[in-house]
């Protein structure tokens, strides 16, 4: 009699052990794996490149600038870059006393002295002291304005002038005085107005000597000399060498006197005229005789008084 030995579970068995097989080789059980293991790898490897690198950098560069870890490979460049946080000015102009950060500076600041124009324009012959300066003077040949205003729509060729004209629409007076306090829109305006307080009058009249502390002060000074009377007016043709005087002369013929006594409500035309008129309310006599101690309100009555003593 034989017997059929079944053993049910086999088949299980086996069926379980392929699918765990399969599952450890399963390529996304694979690529789970080696990817974790490469990243770390490479965060290694990417550390250890750092810190070669930044030992190959100290080495390269040794001076470190203890402020903003800037680091440089010549002593002489580390020296003048702590000049830029300390602002130590080693560079003074013998001629105007100005000071200055960096020798190339200087350098560039001495041609102003000199007159030296090594730079000239090939279209207009128009010579500059600095390279730079002959660069911004050929776009005006070039007709290019690549700065343009979003609120009136004019444009500019060069960066700082389209700066100072947009402060004309913002109202921004980033310059101020320092003695006084007045605010200005752009740099050249406060620099004139420093002149103010320091007394300098850089412009001379070669004609008599006398000197001014604004070129067009000098302009229109050099007018009296010339006899020139380019303002003429309108209505009975006399000449005047200042437009402001012409100004002022138009308006005797409009019957214009803007400026008023504030005691007796008398009307005037020019400032002049009220300042002398105040006089009487005031009594004040500003201008004394000297051989005799008598005032006068008016440097006219003076002068007639002194011809006296005369």
């Amino acid at each position: 009699m034989a017997f059929k030995v079944i053993f049910p579970q086999a088949d299980e068995e086996v069926t379980l052990k392929q699918e765990t097989d399969a599952f450890r080789t399963s390529p996304v059980y694979e690529k789970t794996y080696q990817t974790e293991s490469e990243t770390k790898g490479i965060q290694v490897i990417i550390q250890e490149a750092a810190e070669s690198e930044k030992q190959n950098q100290e080495r390269r560069k040794p001076f470190s600038c203890v402020i903003c870890e800037k680091r440089f490979a010549l002593k002489s460049a580390f020296n003048v870059h702590m000049r830029t946080h300390t602002g130590e000015k080693l560079f003074t102009c013998e001629t105007c006393g100005k000071c200055f950060l960096f020798k190339s500076a200087f350098n560039d600041h001495m041609t102003t002295h000199t007159s030296e124009k090594p730079f000239r324009c090939e279209t207009c012959g128009k010579g500059f002291s600095l390279k730079k300066y002959l660069n911004k003077h050929k776009t005006i040949h070039t007709d290019e304005k690549p700065f343009s205003c979003v609120t009136c729509g004019k444009c500019f060729a060069f960066k700082s002038a389209f700066d100072a004209h947009m402060r004309t629409h913002t109202g921004e007076k980033p310059f101020s005085c320092e003695t006084c306090g007045k605010c200005f829109s752009q740099k050249q305006y406060l620099t004139k107005h420093m002149t103010i307080h320091t007394g300098e009058k850089p412009f001379s009249c070669v004609t008599c000597g006398k000197s001014f502390s604004r070129k067009r002060d000098l302009t229109r000074h050099m007018v009296i000399h010339s006899g020139e009377k380019p303002f003429s007016c309108v209505n009975c043709g006399k000449g005047f060498n200042q437009k402001q005087n012409l100004t002022l002369h138009m308006m005797n013929h409009n019957g214009d006197k803007p400026l008023s006594c504030g005691n007796c409500g008398k009307s005037f035309s020019r400032k002049h005229d009220l300042t002398q008129h105040m006089l009487i309310h005031t009594g004040e006599k500003p201008f004394p005789c000297v051989f005799c101690g008598k005032g006068f309100r008016h440097k006219v009555s003076l002068i007639q008084h002194i011809r006296r003593h005369r």
